[in-house]
């Protein structure tokens, strides 16, 4: 039976009516934090003995905040527009999922992390987190690229903020993990939900769309476009929602290194990979930023600088080989289909950044942070002012293996709901194509399709 991906109906009903709850949510549960109301000057600044409007946390957090949401946007939107006709797709229903993410997110980890007699306090870091959550959702998009309606991506943001709020808090609360980067939090429960929805949304017939599957040469550099963007803007990624101070500085220059190591690697295996000994633009447009991402739990750690040139020196390797040979083997035999390759780029990366994060903090001692720097950079106060390094490094560890879970069991429920068939899906010979959901020029349309196949020729004008 043919499937019906008209979506007059379905798309406008859900944006409108889950924007209408958005409304009337943000309406009950939100309102500013003391630092962003009009109060401000007769309450916190006096109480605080604060002299000066730069000490405002907004001029702290800004700048990172901006990075981070030009790299959900652009970098994440433009990374995924190698496909040769799902240009419109990869960038607009990017912009679609983080709009609504944002706002969902802005909800749910409120309720968790910033609710005060019964209003979420909200504050520029509160948008950095939001952007944060939206981030994994970015990612396991990458997986099922090309082969979802936007109503499936919708209800998939929907679920996965959820998930990802209940993860966090579980992780930064009562685990008490430090992860500022992300490497756990973001990236391996990001990868892991959408490699296991994009298992369970398996298409056994998409063989046949192998020549769609793949990029062209302006496609690639518009590719790049998100690659450059993310890599540029990682070291306020996984540095915007560290202390003020060292614990910022520290972690720009560690991923600033990682990322820097991670781009030769990179560019060593790509070439050493291919028989004629030329690069692969898939291994430079992905595999570079693996740095970034495994570098994210440990950044604001004391991870000397030659340490994180480490760290981007292996997973350059490891992102590049996982590329040439088990994105193959995923697909081949355990039937994932992963089109962006966010296993490479986000799953084992993050991985190995949170068993480098355990390793580094249970390797902590009093001689290199200082007392009151331990103290400070692990936060061992209150409930945790008796909790050790080695012990930490446990915890650290611990992290890993409940992201994954919560990625597993989530993704399994999440994708059998989007398997219905009630959302609007391509059917398998119609993937990776923007005309199934966009209105396509003419020009552009009759274009790519004479790119693709020399016999066809581009209309008259």
């Amino acid at each position: 039976m043919a499937k019906n991906t008209n979506l007059r109906w379905r798309l406008p009903l859900i944006c409108l009516l889950w924007e209408v709850a958005m409304i009337i949510l943000f309406g009950v549960f939100v309102r500013f934090t003391p630092e962003a109301s009009a109060r401000w000057e007769e309450e916190e600044k006096k109480q605080n003995n604060i002299t000066s409007d730069i000490e405002n946390d907004f001029y702290y957090r800004y700048p990172s905040f901006q990075d981070v949401h030009v790299m959900i946007f652009i970098g994440f939107g433009f990374l995924m527009t190698f496909l040769q006709r799902y240009g419109f797709g990869a960038v607009g229903f990017n912009f679609l999922l983080a709009s609504f993410g944002i706002q969902w997110a802005i909800l749910m980890q409120g309720w968790f992390h910033s609710f005060k007699d019964g209003k979420i306090l909200i504050g520029v870091e509160n948008l950095i987190n939001a952007d944060f959550c939206v981030g994994s959702v970015c990612i396991a998009f990458g997986a099922i690229l090309g082969k979802s309606s936007p109503v499936q991506l919708l209800i998939m943001t929907l679920f996965q903020v959820t998930l990802f709020s209940v993860n966090e808090y579980i992780l930064l609360n009562l685990l008490h993990v430090i992860d500022a980067g992300g490497s756990m939090t973001i990236h391996t429960f990001g990868a892991y939900f959408g490699l296991t929805v994009t298992r369970i949304l398996y298409r056994p017939n998409l063989e046949q769309s192998k020549d769609k599957q793949g990029s062209v040469y302006h496609s690639d550099i518009f590719a790049m476009i998100g690659t450059i963007f993310l890599w540029m803007y990682w070291p306020s990624f996984n540095s915007a929602v560290s202390n003020h101070g060292d614990a910022q500085h520290r972690a720009a220059i560690n991923t600033y290194c990682s990322l820097a190591a991670c781009v030769l690697t990179t560019m060593a295996f790509s070439s050493m990979l291919e028989k004629k000994g030329k690069l692969d633009m898939v291994h430079i447009q992905n595999a570079t930023l693996a740095g970034g991402v495994a570098v994210g739990t440990s950044a604001e750690m004391m991870l000397p600088p030659y340490g994180s040139l480490i760290v981007g020196f292996i997973c350059g390797i490891v992102s590049t080989i996982g590329y040439v040979y088990l994105t193959p083997f995923l697909e081949s035999r355990l039937h994932i289909q992963d089109t962006c390759g966010i296993h490479n780029l986000h799953g084992m990366p993050g991985i190995i950044g949170g068993i480098v994060g355990a390793i580094t903090a249970a390797a902590a001692t009093k001689r290199v942070y200082g007392s009151e720097g331990l103290i400070k950079t692990f936060d061992f106060t209150g409930d945790y002012m008796n909790r050790t390094p080695m012990v930490q490094g446990g915890y650290q560890a611990a992290g890993i293996f409940v992201s994954l879970a919560v990625a597993f069991v989530g993704g399994a429920i999440v994708g059998g709901i989007l398997k219905l068939p009630i959302w609007g899906d391509a059917a398998d010979e119609n993937c990776f194509e923007d005309d199934v959901y966009w209105e396509v020029p003419e020009d552009e349309e009759s274009g790519l399709y004479h790119m693709h196949d020399p016999t066809l020729k581009p209309a008259s004008p």
